[in-house]
This record gives structure tokens, C-alpha cells and sequence, in this order.
């Protein structure tokens, strides 16, 4: 039985159960924001999927993406990781990971909650699109924008306003399965 999907989907079943089981489902988890984050920006000039097959690496690379060690990574563990073959090996997208763990640790050490810090950009709870397919979907919107200079203000990095709205699509603030995908009006 063929079942639609967005437009954007390939034929590769760890694509294709991306998009059917995480893409777009709210998550509230600060941690698991802190990870998606991160590896969004590793996709900087790439395809998702070349990070998606390289997840599993980068979770057991970089500590399970908990902040608290990785902010512990020193210029010996760089190099180290820079030659790992099953991830991005750019030094910058690398201590880009490094950075952000930094400013996470320094905003929720504040006292702020970093879940709710990212869900006000779209008043608190998923924001619904409906498209009729995925060239609809644009690159970027206000709120990512808004949520780019924020988290920049924080020191966070590869993190533009087009990685912040890949984000915000992956972790369900925004809700862009088209409307002709059997995941539409889901959650």
C-alpha cells in the first residue's frame, strides 16, 4: 500500500521512519532540544540524512549530547574527533558543539529553563501549517529568526535562522507535514 508522505522524504526507510515517528512530534525534553539542536547544526550545507545516518556516532562521540561533559571536551579530544570518519569532521562544526554545550550550561545555571526558553518562540505550544506540499514550506520565518538572534545573544553557534526553523519542524514547534501526508493533523 503506498503511503504519502511530505515531498521531501526519499525512498530510504531510516528517512522515511524519521519522518513518520520523530519529525514534527513535540519535544519538551531540554536535553533532547540541546541534541537536535546541535546536530541540526552539523547539517549546515548538507542533506539531513548525511547526519541522520551519522547520529548514532555523534551520540556516543560527544557523551550522549549531555552538556555537563561535553563542556569538559579539550583541545586534545578536537583532534581526536576530528578524525572520526562517522561524523562531519569540520573543526568548527565540531567545537560549535563544544560552544553550545557552554552556553547551555551557562543559561540554565541562571536558573533558566531551556525548554521553555525555545517554546516561546511559538507561544508555548505547536504552531499547525497547512501546505499543500513541501515547496510551500519556506526556508525561514520571524520566529526563527527571533530564535537565531536569541540564541546567538547566548552564544550559540551554527545556529541561522534557517537551522533554527529546521529545528523547530523537527522537534514539533512547528507542524509542517503537508497536507496531503498521512502524518497531517497527527499530534
Amino acid at each position: 500500500m503506498q503511503v504519502n508522505r511530505c515531498g521531501w522524504v526519499s525512498e530510504d526507510p531510516l528517512y522515511q521512519d524519521y519522518h513518520d515517528n520523530v519529525w514534527g512530534r513535540p519535544e519538551y525534553d531540554a536535553k533532547q532540544l540541546f541534541a537536535k539542536l546541535c546536530l541540526d547544526g552539523q547539517q549546515a550545507g548538507l542533506s539531513w540524512i548525511t547526519i541522520l545516518k551519522k547520529q548514532e556516532n555523534y551520540e556516543q562521540l560527544f557523551a550522549g549530547f549531555e552538556p555537563s561533559l561535553i563542556v569538559e571536551f579539550d583541545q586534545d579530544k578536537v583532534e581526536a574527533l576530528m578524525l572520526e570518519p562517522g561524523i562531519v569532521r569540520n573543526r568548527l562544526k565540531i567545537n560549535s558543539i563544544i560552544k553550545n554545550a557552554k552556553a547551555y550550561m551557562a543559561f540554565v545555571e541562571q536558573g533558566n529553563d531551556f525548554s521553555s526558553f525555545l517554546w516561546s518562540f511559538v507561544g508555548e505550544s505547536p504552531k499547525v501549517n497547512h501546505f499543500e506540499n513541501s515547496s510551500q514550506v519556506p526556508a525561514q520565518t520571524p520566529e526563527s529568526e527571533a530564535m537565531s538572534k536569541a540564541l546567538k545573544k547566548l552564544g550559540f553557534n551554527f545556529v541561522g535562522p534557517t537551522i533554527c526553523y529546521a529545528f523547530m519542524q523537527a522537534v514539533g514547534m512547528v507542524n509542517d507535514h503537508t497536507t496531503d501526508c498521512h502524518c497531517y493533523g497527527q499530534y
